[in-house]
């Protein structure tokens, strides 16, 4: 495809023709940049220049990088600045945030994917990366410049961390990330304060030294960001240079998967397949996905993502060598446990209540924990039908499992008494209890008499379908100097089924 800019840096770059939305109501969006960029990158062109229908890439940089090179040829300051910038933005090492390709002039905000200046041995370019610092210092400051407040920032530094056989949450990684940042900091610095000698604007005071770490696991970045500190000095030009300013657009047009300095979620991205991030951390360790896949079902996660503390822990590091911070991640509270079952013993106590319950007769067997606390019941019935056994089977069985993850007897019994339903009556062979509303209705009073001595459970009383609604206890009122003490628990009032 032909290009509409005569730079350099876009030539031989295949270019592809994409469709997508910024707003989802909106209409198609054609969007032309490098083919290996991808959906995603041009989803995030578009989110970043809303309103326009065919966006070209070259032609959209063009648009902010031209009136910046022409101030910096004006005054001096850089003949190459435009070739530059285009540079920076064809290898996807850096990108200005969304404000800037729309013109606006808030928010001056510049992104830097330092994946791409590590080569193919995985050699990292500490001063290119240093370079493109001071160029979007430069960058900005000729395109806004009356602002202060600059928000320079790098991104994606899970995947550069694995990439160079770094867990995220390892203190070699956060060591990898404070040198980093200092080398940003320090070269934004001087960059401001060689812009503040040209320039009418007030100085600022630069930031208070942190200790920057005795090792590096990457060659050359620990003695780049010293040099570089000893480089910088005097006033800036800014009050404020680098920080992490959360631009999702721009980072994912760099290709970013996680914004910023923050850790991946999972391991398989959005159709299912493995993150960069995963395939890097298999790399550096010499592993197939083959192998992974088979320790992962052996119970090893070796694709397990970092979590929240450690996110946490390299906020805290970073924040020591940069000079503005989001805030402070939050840790969610821990889920509560579940509730361990406690299981019965394999031989235990109890008992077994044969009675008549309206003239139907019902087995009831408890099981026992050692120390008598009940733990499990059975309900057998004599006559009645299939169904009406296997629901009362697993009624019993569903008590039992509460019973035995803690639920306390005295809660089943507040549930289940004087709940209304044949066969209800006289109860025969158990002279604790004498009348039930139920089966079930009898099955807890026994429960509370012999397990919680709870012989004020107010009696049950039988009614006709006649007298539902209009017995004694219905009519009766319930005020405190009607109530015995200790006062049995009063009948509730609810609709009664009766057979």
């Amino acid at each position: 495809m032909a290009q509409h800019c005569t730079d350099k840096s876009w030539h031989g770059i295949r270019q592809n023709v994409f469709s997508t939305a910024g707003d989802p109501d909106g209409p198609e969006v054609s969007v032309t940049l490098p083919a290996a960029w991808g959906q995603l990158a041009a989803g995030a062109l578009s989110a970043m220049l809303p309103g326009e229908r065919s966006i070209d890439i070259v032609q959209a940089a063009e648009s902010w990088i031209a009136p910046v090179a022409a101030h910096a040829a004006s005054s001096g300051i850089s003949a190459t600045m435009a070739a530059d910038l285009h540079a920076l933005l064809a290898a996807r090492r850096g990108a200005p945030s969304a404000a800037l390709w729309r013109g606006a002039q808030d928010a001056p905000g510049f992104v830097l994917n330092p994946n791409a200046f590590l080569d193919e041995t995985l050699h990292f370019d500490s001063e290119a990366f240093g370079d493109a610092v001071a160029l979007a210092v430069t960058a900005l400051t000729l395109a806004i410049p009356s602002a202060h407040r600059l928000n320079i920032g790098f991104t994606d530094l899970h995947l550069f961390l694995e990439r160079v056989g770094l867990r995220y949450d390892s203190g070699a990684a956060r060591d990898v990330a404070a040198l980093l940042a200092a080398l940003m900091t320090a070269r934004a610095e001087a960059a401001s304060a060689k812009l503040l000698a040209k320039g009418a604007a007030p100085g600022y005071k630069a930031s208070q030294k942190s200790a920057l770490p005795a090792s590096c696991a990457i060659f050359g970045l620990a003695e780049a960001a010293a040099a570089a500190r000893e480089a910088a000095g005097g006033d800036c030009r800014h009050e404020l240079l680098t920080g992490f300013a959360n631009d999702p657009d721009a980072e994912a047009l760099l290709g970013a998967e996680t914004i910023g300095f923050a850790p991946a979620a999972s391991a398989l991205d959005d159709a299912g397949m493995l993150r960069a991030w995963a395939r890097a951390r298999l790399a550096a360790a010499g592993m197939s996905a083959e192998t992974a896949l088979a320790l992962m079902i052996a119970g090893e996660d070796v694709l397990a993502p970092p979590g929240a503390s450690a996110h946490r822990a390299m906020h805290d590091t970073l924040a020591r060598h940069v000079h503005a911070m989001p805030a402070r991640p939050e840790i969610a509270a821990p889920a509560q446990p579940k509730t361990a079952r406690e299981r019965l013993p394999a031989r235990r106590t109890g008992y077994t209540q044969k009675v008549a319950v309206g003239g139907h007769k019902l087995f009831l067997s408890t099981g026992e924990y050692a120390n008598g606390r009940l733990g499990e019941i059975f309900i057998a019935l004599h006559k009645e039908g299939s169904a009406f056994r296997g629901l009362m089977d697993a009624f019993a069985i569903a008590v039992s499992v509460g019973l035995q993850h803690g639920v306390p007897l005295e809660e089943f019994v507040e549930a289940f008494t004087f709940t209304r339903f044949g066969a209800a009556g006289a109860v025969e062979g158990d002279p604790a209890v004498l009348q039930a509303t139920s089966m079930i209705d009898y099955v807890f009073r026994n429960l509370a008499v012999n397990y919680l001595g709870n012989y004020h459970v107010m009696p049950a009383t039988s009614e006709t379908s006649d007298e539902v609604g209009g017995g004694d206890a219905d009519r009766s009122p319930l005020l405190p100097l009607d109530l015995p003490a200790p006062a049995p628990r009063e009948r509730r009032r609810a609709f009664k089924l009766v057979s």
